[in-house]
């Protein structure tokens, strides 16, 4: 059985900085998401906030009435903010030590190690809880340099990449996964950041966490270790930021290490300015699938749209334009599914038609 889970989002549910939140929301095979804190949006479904359909999982203003609402004391505490500030306040470590004593194991995506904080150390000791610092990198002696061994698989492996972060290429990436599930394929999913990692998925590593020296080569060995235990006919990557992204190499080591043999690129058309940096304008699709191609020697071979402050009509309108203009199948994944790409898929690999 999942482990009971609640999850921390204050004044983020929904927004970009919200991500952990969103996506456990969304998907979890790890935990059973049984409530959200975020005071902003007290009383919501956060199912239906988030995409329209009711999940049952409610949102409390904070850790005191979920707890007092839900009878029990969920197992976890998952912190699902992932803020660009890399240290938490001292308000909400206080908030994390609450949850502590009331004997809650934590589940931490940040950058800032608990488990390398002697003050988190003593409480988790004191209550006896454990922590989880999902990002916090193996030895440097457990690293993996990249080997070249990437260069010999012949299976088919896709990378959603994206014109910024938090565009939604995780939650693309596994519906793309369940679509071609659907037509009876053994897919392997590799997770690239801490949201997929919590998630629960099998393989992959949070790559941002990782020293510059082996971040191509931990990318190759989580797609290595994917095709080597499940041998599956095609393997499909979360990317992270955006290949133009100043702040970010994300992209660059994934290219680098999964080497993929066809990419999708995630874009939200009405996002004027990167996420964390209202001080950069975004870059266009043109721009973005230019430099992809250019920089990776592989071709993308379809479009997914993120959909905020879309109407149903512009996504529509966003569609055809877009088929037209690129030549390439676009869809809205989380309002239309990934039928194209699938379709698409099995035309440029007619391998996987023989499963």
């Amino acid at each position: 059985m999942k482990a009971k889970a609640i999850v921390y989002c204050e004044k983020q549910f929904g927004k970009m900085d919200g991500k952990i939140a969103n996506g456990l929301v969304r998907y979890s095979e790890r935990y059973k998401i049984v409530g959200v804190i975020d005071s902003t949006k007290e009383g919501m479904d956060a199912g239906e906030y988030l995409n329209g359909r009711k999940t049952g999982i409610p949102i409390f203003s904070d850790l005191d009435v979920a707890i007092e609402r839900l009878k029990d004391v969920p197992a976890y505490f998952i912190y699902g903010i992932a803020p660009l500030e890399a240290f938490l306040t001292k308000e909400r470590r206080e908030i994390v030590f609450t949850a502590m004593e009331k004997g809650m194991n934590i589940v931490n995506g940040l950058h800032e190690f608990f488990t390398e904080d002697e003050e988190f150390i003593q409480k988790a000791e004191q209550y006896g809880v454990r922590i989880y610092d999902i990002r916090k990198p193996p030895a440097k002696k457990d690293l993996h340099l990249f080997s070249g061994r990437i260069l010999t698989v012949d299976t088919p492996i896709i990378t959603i990449l994206g014109t910024d972060g938090a565009t939604g290429k995780r939650t693309t990436a596994l519906i793309l996964v369940e679509a071609l599930r659907k037509e009876g394929l053994n897919v392997a999913f590799v997770a690239t950041g801490q949201t997929g990692l919590i998630q629960g998925a099998k393989y992959g590593v949070a790559v941002d966490a990782i020293v510059e020296e082996f971040m191509t080569g931990e990318i190759e060995n989580a797609v290595m270790e994917a095709y080597d235990t499940d041998h599956p006919d095609i393997i499909i990557i979360e990317g992270q930021g955006a290949l133009s992204h100043p702040a970010y190499i994300s992209s660059c080591a994934i290219i680098r290490g999964a080497r993929p043999k066809a990419i999708i690129v995630q874009h939200p058309p009405k996002r004027k300015h990167l996420g964390d940096f209202p001080y950069m304008p975004m870059p266009t699709l043109e721009s973005e699938i230019e430099l992809i191609e250019t920089f990776s020697g592989s071709k993308v071979i379809g479009i997914t749209l993120n959909h905020e402050n879309m109407t149903d009509e512009e996504i529509e309108e966003t569609i055809t334009e877009y088929e037209k203009k690129f030549q390439l199948p676009t869809t809205d994944a989380l309002k239309q599914g990934c039928g194209k790409l699938a379709k698409r898929l099995f035309e440029i690999f007619p391998e996987l038609s023989r499963g």
